[in-house]
């Protein structure tokens, strides 16, 4: 069984759902569209989803794409993953890009637009060094050294 974190949760909008897991097993739960919106080609917004949450320090939500809707739309998230920190309060909205160039594209409330993961994240404290290259091995290579 995995372990469960509790998180607080706030509808903000009526009518919305909380987020659910689609299938046993998933890593994210579905996040629904709290509004219906257009969007123009090429163009991004933010699509309210009424949620309001109190995530726990030392963790986040990761909003990522589903996707199906990444594979049978226009619609995509710009900044995925995006990351909703422990200390923010407000309404969740998820940035969505319509990537046609001809056609707007609509979003429907209730429409399933992403995923949300919670992720453990640990807090990074750097040690200043005067050089990395004496500190385990240097695999070489960098941007597309191992072809594409």
């Amino acid at each position: 069984m995995r372990k469960q974190v509790q998180i607080p949760v706030e509808i903000c909008r009526e009518g919305v759902a909380l987020p659910a897991y689609a299938r046993e097993g998933d890593a994210g739960m579905d996040v629904r569209a709290a509004v219906s919106a257009e969007i123009p080609p090429l163009s991004t917004a933010v699509i309210p989803t009424g949620l309001k949450v109190a995530i726990p320090e030392g963790y986040e939500l990761q909003v990522r794409p589903r996707s199906g809707l990444s594979l049978k739309t226009p619609l995509r998230i710009p900044n995925a993953p995006g990351t909703i920190d422990s200390g923010f309060r407000d309404e969740i909205g998820i940035i969505v890009t319509n990537t046609s160039a001809q056609a707007p594209f609509t979003v429907n409330r209730g429409d399933r637009i992403a995923q949300l993961v919670l992720q453990e994240v640990p807090m990074i404290c750097f040690q200043q060094v005067s050089s990395v290259a004496e500190i385990g091995s240097d695999r070489g290579g960098g941007f597309g050294s191992t072809g594409l």
